[in-house]
């Protein structure tokens, strides 16, 4: 299910002739680089955001817009929708433009030290500097290797549930040993809208990488032929009339049985991929940019790599650690933006001309 989009982070950029002149281009609308639209607000930079997804939100909201978080600060549990929700609220005040559904392909710095940026929509923009948030990269589900599976991509085949209620009473299959395969066998097994007629769990060894809770929970349902599990690897099918109706499943015993089936889902993980950010010639360490620790700036000044995009001495890949870099990468980008101009660091709680960025009004203390 794709989130619905507040007016705010619709594609707001109209045409141009020439290539739109910024100060900042944020590469990612993930929690990471939205809140980097925050901390360059605080110091009155507004950003473009360039996202190949078609809404804000990156990994937790693509993968797991359901799924608890627990670890951000102030903040008990959270899901990924309600944190991105949280964050757009929370960068209203700085009017950021979104390029939502488009990847940006090519960067060039020009003689003028500012940075060309074109886009799979031919958004062209002429910045400053240039925040990479993009994450694990343009991450791609990979994909169960069965010679003309492909062709069910999109029709019975998925490799992520968007919309939970597209697979209510259907007879399922899923595919994989990770939370992700768990977390929706579970999900389609219990009592609710979105119970399907029968799930069957296929896993090429009977142990797991997934919550040992999970894995328990499971095995009671299939105690209570609530659900099933199957040892064994597909490697076939049968069809029916162009539609497919069985998986061949090969067991440790070498025998191939038949499973009958709606809906496939496949969940073996994520493969990323860094697709054109390879190629701007960035010091990359396993396919992860390589930044210092005073104000995230990758091998390249002017270009910042902040959250799981980067690598560091020490690095932990948390959205707290991201938002944490954001601060010095915005502080690290003023004297490029404006070199002739003093930076003190201010805080939110007490400085009038923050409330005054922020639009709120000061507080009047005794």
């Amino acid at each position: 299910m794709e989130p619905q989009l507040s007016q705010q982070v619709v594609d707001t950029a109209s045409a141009h002739d020439g290539p739109i002149e910024t100060d900042a281009v944020i590469v990612g609308a993930g929690p990471v680089g939205l809140f980097q639209v925050f901390e360059l607000g605080l110091l009155e930079i507004k950003a473009h955001v360039v996202d190949a997804l078609a809404y804000p939100g990156g990994q937790p909201v693509e993968l797991y817009p359901d799924k608890p978080i627990y670890d951000i600060p102030a903040i008990p549990v959270c899901t990924g929708q309600e944190l991105t929700d949280a964050l757009l609220k929370q960068i209203e005040p700085f009017g950021a433009t979104f390029h939502l559904g488009q990847e940006v392909t090519r960067l060039e710095k020009q003689a003028d030290g500012r940075f060309l940026l074109e886009t799979s929509k031919r958004t062209r923009f002429l910045t400053k500097t240039v925040f990479i948030a993009a994450g694990v990269g343009a991450f791609q589900p990979r994909t169960l290797k069965v010679d003309g599976l492909e062709q069910f991509d999109g029709s019975q085949l998925f490799y992520r549930v968007r919309q939970p209620a597209d697979f209510a009473r259907k007879n399922l299959v899923i595919v994989g040993g990770g939370d992700s395969a768990l977390d929706w066998a579970l999900n389609f097994s219990q009592e609710g809208p979105n119970r399907a007629e029968s799930v069957i769990l296929i896993h090429r060894r009977d142990g797991f990488k997934a919550a040992p809770s999970s894995v328990s929970r499971m095995r009671e349902l299939c105690d209570r032929l609530e659900m099933q599990f199957v040892v064994g690897q597909v490697t076939g099918f049968e069809t029916q009339q162009g539609r497919l109706t069985h998986l061949k499943v090969t067991g440790p015993d070498a025998v191939t049985r038949l499973v009958p089936l709606d809906v496939l889902l496949v969940f073996f993980g994520l493969s990323p991929k860094l697709g054109p950010i390879a190629d701007w010639g960035l010091e990359i360490e396993r396919k992860q940019l390589v930044v210092d620790t005073e104000k995230f700036s990758t091998s390249v000044p002017g270009i910042f790599a902040v959250g799981d995009i980067n690598t560091y001495p020490g690095k932990k890949k948390l959205i707290l650690s991201g938002f944490h870099e954001c601060a010095l990468a915005a502080f690290g980008a003023m004297p490029i933006i404006f070199p002739d101009k003093k930076v003190f660091l201010q805080y939110t709680t007490t400085s009038p001309k923050l409330h005054k960025v922020l639009g709120v009004e000061s507080p009047v203390f005794d």
